[in-house]
């Protein structure tokens, strides 16, 4: 024991003393540096300098020099890189479907292992609408081959019993629920890929099997289907959602303006906006059957969504027709030897039953036309009601209403809603008035303002 205990000892003295060698050689170095010539200087610089020795408590209290760091390095030692930097960082010139797959590329050749793969994936799931290519089956593809293959496959059934790799399975889930949400029918490389990384008997396989049991069945159940890409055209977009709305084949669609641009005599461009209408016959029988005495409405706008696009259109229409003044027309027995249009059954009903009211018999009004504009103001839609008095005579005796709501370009301020508040609250204008102040060449043309659509549902 007292032997080691001197070797140790001896040991201790000679790290010392190679210490002290080291630190006596450092100060004749700084000496022989500051008060040499320069041809000196260039051979000392290739000598490699020793650190002295010290406790962790001296190191870490010690300042490190600034200009022993290099900004690169400290780039280049990161090691946490997002996901989401680096799809920031490729799509800054273009995002495109060429940008994501080369995205894709380097993640997979950079690790053999595929380290952080379900953070990659989760990342690519979140960027892929902003690159377009959300609706890509052979993206998604692409995405499941980021998964090691074999790994997760369970090799006996304790395994499968306990949800082997949960949050692997939960990814390759997520993945497939998103191609469900925009429909998105897998194809035979999907499954192939699911039975290579997860297995048979896992969860996005399941997944896959109810996918491709209902979707097959839900492929054609829409009676009125919209296009993926809907007309960029705004017209042909028009003329779309009109015939969708009406349900009409005997409808027909009109293009009373298409949109251009007019130079007026001072200079000024004017844009003038599209203006599409739809009628059809028995809209145009209704109106010339329609009472003069009492006036037609000009109301919207209404919204009318296709897939991620809003459009809004505008009708035409009268108030229900009072009791009194109903003409029921005889039904012709021999219109339709199949299918009788007129009943007379007298059927027994209970004493609970409410005959007062029924919503197949609610009145709302006859709808006699519709139409879609770029600019939904009120000489925009004077247009629209002289087009229309070509085939409907009528309308040049029939006063017109325009119940216009806000449009949805057109933004009211803070200020803009009080003032209009107090001015409708304090100097009401009676309808008469309103009557008077039109211009003398369109006396049936009258302009009804109705600041809130629920003030007038509510009187």
């Amino acid at each position: 024991m007292r032997c080691a205990r001197c070797l140790l000892q001896l040991q201790g003295l000679r790290l010392v003393g190679q210490s002290a060698s080291s630190a006596a050689q450092y100060g004749t170095l700084h000496q022989s540096a500051s008060s040499s010539q320069p041809s000196v200087l260039h051979n000392t610089q290739h000598q490699v300098w020793r650190h002295f020795h010290g406790s962790p408590a001296c190191t870490k209290s010690r300042p490190v020099p600034t200009e022993f760091f290099n900004e690169d390095d400290k780039k280049r030692n990161r090691s946490l890189v997002t996901h989401d930097d680096l799809f920031e960082h490729v799509g800054r010139e273009a995002k495109t479907k060429a940008t994501f797959n080369k995205v894709v590329d380097v993640f997979i050749k950079r690790d053999v292992r595929r380290r952080g793969h379900v953070e990659f994936i989760y990342a690519a799931l979140k960027k892929m609408p902003e690159f377009g290519v959300e609706r890509d089956l052979a993206v998604y593809n692409k995405l499941l081959d980021v998964f090691p293959k074999e790994v997760f496959v369970p090799r006996n059934f304790i395994q499968r019993m306990f949800n082997h790799y949960p949050r692997q399975q939960e990814c390759g889930v997520q993945l497939l629920e998103q191609m469900e949400n925009y429909g998105i029918v897998p194809n035979m490389e999907t499954k192939v890929l699911l039975v290579q990384i997860f297995g048979e008997k896992s969860h996005p396989m399941r997944k896959f099997q109810r996918i491709m049991y209902w979707f097959p069945k839900f492929k054609h159940i829409n009676p009125f289907p919209i296009p993926q890409q809907l007309p960029e055209d705004p017209v042909d977009l028009a003329r779309f959602s009109l015939t969708r709305i009406a349900n009409d084949l005997d409808a027909e669609v009109t293009v009373y303006q298409l949109p251009c641009t007019d130079i007026t005599e001072s200079g000024e461009e004017v844009t003038l906006p599209h203006v599409v209408g739809i009628q059809s016959p028995s809209q145009m029988e209704l109106l010339a059957q329609h009472n003069p005495s009492r006036p037609v409405f000009v109301e919207g706008p209404f919204p009318l969504w296709l897939r991620k696009t809003c459009v809004y259109y505008y009708i035409l229409r009268a108030d229900p027709t009072p009791p009194d003044e109903k003409v029921e027309e005889p039904y012709d027995s021999e219109r339709s030897l199949y299918y009788p249009l007129q009943l007379d059954l007298d059927l027994g009903r209970d004493l609970g039953d409410d005959e007062s009211f029924s919503v197949d018999d609610l009145d709302e009004g006859p709808v006699f036309a519709m139409c879609m504009t770029s600019q939904g103001d009120q000489a925009t839609l004077n247009q629209w009601i002289s087009g229309l008095q070509q085939n409907n005579s009528i309308l040049g005796q029939v006063p017109t209403l325009f119940r216009l709501d806000t449009g949805p370009k057109e933004l009211q301020g803070p200020a803009d809603t009080e003032s209009d508040h107090h001015h409708h609250h304090h100097s009401p204008e009676p309808e008469s008035q309103r009557e008077e102040r039109q211009p003398e060449e369109e006396p049936e043309v009258v302009v009804e303002e109705e600041p809130r659509r629920s003030q007038g549902m509510k009187q």
